[in-house]
């Protein structure tokens, strides 16, 4: 008597259903991340609201569902789901962007701001594919509805697996977004096909190619070019972000999650675009001798390429995000050289494994609305002392507001800051309350410099720049008894963040100018 075999195994029509909608529910949950992260940035709360609309969305689909299973469920009405959230993805992949403006004017608090955007994209097609389980169950050939709703259970959830590290490990970093939904939704019109053939009537065939046809189309104009902030030269989903490289007029910025991070004068490429840029040397001032500085974040390079080029210093930098680098290389020419050394590999982790100490380190890795929580910490500044010299000094550029409701996150990283260095100064670097780049730098010299002082500095040394007006930006130290400190067990980043969700964030610019993101 002959044995199956596991290579005879052939999965069933339900099976390949739910196996299907697993993987495309939790590929775009995963995308949903990084389409509203440009709006609406990408803390916990954001988070948090994606997880939860989608298990509602599906929750209810399942709910739904089930009513109906017993009187609809067939490979037939499966192909229809599929069909119809193919045909979703399509107008999300064609007006995404004009759908997520379209919710932002909802008077809600901040840290619930995005969540009708993300009900609006992808409630309806999550809570489509929830019916698939229960129709699935439904046409099982399992004996029982225990086996049955078992099975349908362990299959969806390999299928959520598959979506999850194929979309997070292969589609993200090498797609755009819009190709990444194209793809999940040929795949959706591919299994209704699947579910119906060879029977496909000829009202079946023509769905099916119109949907298909408007997926392409929809990928096919969706990138035009064009940013409101300019001309689009370059634009990528990486491991960890958004990236854009935007050209307006002689100016190259680029673009993290939609913030601007970086700018380029590409007829003076050395020259400081953005005025917070020129603070990084300020540290100069504030000690006699620098040979050796570590950046952590990278971005348009500014800072790296200048202290190489102007200085006889050997400069590290610990970017994370390899596309990030690649960019950098390839659009705001960065070139390792002998005192250029770039690493791929997260700040604090760098400073675990070098060996190196250093007379300056410049944190340049904080977002508005992302900030990696493990470089904010006292165990972060306390590693960050171990690695700098005897006179060495921290310089931390954050972006916040320098008083006010938004000012949490600065007041939170100076009291931290203060907790392991003697001497803290702050620098806002705009004359305005708003959300802004605000310079923060810690030495291991106990003395105290005056603003006279410093301009007095800023005269008598030779640094090759004059920071007199970046001078007069001295403040005296904020208030911090209502703010946390930050730990490794407690970092309540995202809160502090919070605030400033839906705020300007200005950024001034060398000349006068100001770019400014919402």
């Amino acid at each position: 008597m002959a044995s199956s075999r596991p290579l005879d195994y052939r999965p069933s029509r339900p099976e390949i259903a739910v196996f299907v909608s697993g993987v495309t529910s939790m590929g775009l949950e995963i995308l949903a991340g990084r389409m509203v992260a440009p709006q609406f940035g990408s803390s916990i709360y954001t988070w948090g609201s994606i997880i939860g609309v989608f298990l509602a969305a599906l929750s209810y689909g399942y709910y739904r569902g089930g009513k109906y299973a017993a009187s609809r469920a067939s490979n037939g009405h499966m192909a229809q789901l599929f069909l119809l959230t193919a045909l979703y993805v399509a107008v999300l992949i064609f007006a995404g962007d004009l759908l997520l403006r379209s919710t932002t004017a909802f008077p809600l608090p901040s840290r619930y701001a995005s969540l009708p955007a993300i009900v609006l994209m992808f409630g309806p097609p999550t809570y489509l594919l929830g019916y698939i389980s229960p129709y699935a169950a439904e046409l099982s050939a399992k004996e029982g509805l225990g086996e049955a709703s078992g099975h349908v259970y362990a299959v969806g959830t390999i299928g959520s697996i598959v979506g999850a590290f194929a979309t997070t490990f292969l589609l993200i970093p090498a797609l755009d977004v819009d190709v990444i939904g194209l793809v999940f939704g040929l795949l959706s019109v591919g299994t209704a096909v699947a579910l119906v053939r060879p029977w496909v009537d000829g009202d079946q065939a023509l769905a099916s190619v119109g949907v298909a046809v408007l997926l392409v189309a929809a990928a096919s104009s969706g990138a035009v070019g064009i940013a409101p902030e300019g001309q689009v030269v370059y634009q990528t989903q990486t491991a960890y972000q958004e990236l854009e490289v935007v050209d307006r007029g002689e100016t190259r910025t680029l673009y993290l999650d939609g913030q601007p991070h970086s700018a380029m004068d590409k007829s003076e490429p050395n020259r400081h675009v953005f005025e917070y840029t020129r603070y990084f040397h300020l540290p100069l001032l504030l000690t006699d001798d620098v040979d050796r500085v570590l950046f952590i974040g990278g971005g348009g390079f500014t800072g790296p390429k200048r202290f190489a080029a102007d200085y006889d210093v050997t400069v590290d930098v610990a970017e994370v995000d390899p596309q990030v680098v690649d960019a950098a290389e390839q659009y705001f020419r960065l070139e390792e050289s002998e005192n250029l050394n770039v690493h791929t590999t997260g700040g604090r982790q760098f400073l675990r494994e070098t060996d190196h100490e250093y007379d300056l380190i410049v944190v340049d890795a904080y977002r508005k609305d992302k900030v990696p929580f493990q470089l904010t910490t006292v165990e972060f500044m306390r590693l960050a002392n171990d690695r700098l010299a005897e006179d060495g000094i921290l310089f931390a550029n954050l972006i916040s507001a320098p008083t006010g409701p938004a000012s949490e996150f600065y007041r939170a990283e100076y009291r931290t800051i203060d907790r392991v260095y003697p001497q803290v100064y702050s620098f806002p670097t705009t004359d305005t309350v708003a959300v802004q780049n605000i310079e923060v730098i810690a030495t291991k010299n106990d003395t105290r410099l005056t603003e006279a002082q410093l301009q007095a500095r800023n005269e008598r040394r030779d640094i090759g720049i004059d920071l007199s007006e970046e001078i007069a930006n001295y403040r005296d130290p904020p208030e911090t008894g209502d703010v946390p400190l930050l730990r490794d067990d407690h970092a309540p980043v995202d809160s502090l963040l919070d605030p400033m969700v839906g705020q300007r964030y200005v950024v001034e610019e060398t000349g006068g100018n100001a770019t400014v993101a919402d």
